[in-house]
């Protein structure tokens, strides 16, 4: 006699069961990162840039100077991510790229005008995510938060 077929469990949505608030919070920091990414990818699109795009020049601004070594541990991308989007903002004309003045085989990376204002069209796009993100919270519980989130990251790296 054959055992009736049983149809496979259905796979919750997102904020239900592991994928809720009963979740494990690694797991939940991930989706919630995954879902801010997938925000900023369709906020940035029209623009022609990417969220990777984004961070390097925020950082390159930031920083004026730094190494590219640095420019990725800072973007949180590997040092070969970060060599294609300079290449490719170098070539959209948001970059430009010179030698350092006493280390050879280093390249000074500028932020052009171009890139200045592509940098400030994102960041508005990128503020809206902010609003967003602190919808709902006090301020007391933004810096919850934001405590918890820098804890984690220095105690982790």
């Amino acid at each position: 006699m054959r055992k009736p077929q049983q149809s496979p469990p259905s796979v919750p949505r997102i904020g239900e069961g592991k994928r809720g608030e009963g979740g494990y919070l690694g797991y939940l920091l991930r989706q919630a990162s995954a879902a801010y990414r997938l925000k900023m990818e369709r906020a940035l699109s029209d623009l022609g840039a990417t969220p990777p795009q984004f961070s390097v020049l925020t950082m390159l601004v930031a920083y004026p100077g730094i190494s590219n070594a640095d420019l990725a541990r800072l973007s949180l991308l590997t040092p070969q991510t970060v060599s294609v989007i300079v290449g490719n903002l170098e070539r959209a004309g948001a970059l430009t790229r010179r030698p350092h003045a006493t280390h050879g085989r280093v390249q000074h990376i500028d932020v052009t005008d171009t890139g200045r204002e592509l940098l400030a069209r994102c960041r508005e796009r990128a503020q809206g995510i902010e609003r967003w993100l602190r919808a709902g919270l006090s301020p007391g519980e933004e810096q919850i938060i934001r405590r918890w989130l820098v804890r984690v990251a220095i105690e982790t790296g």
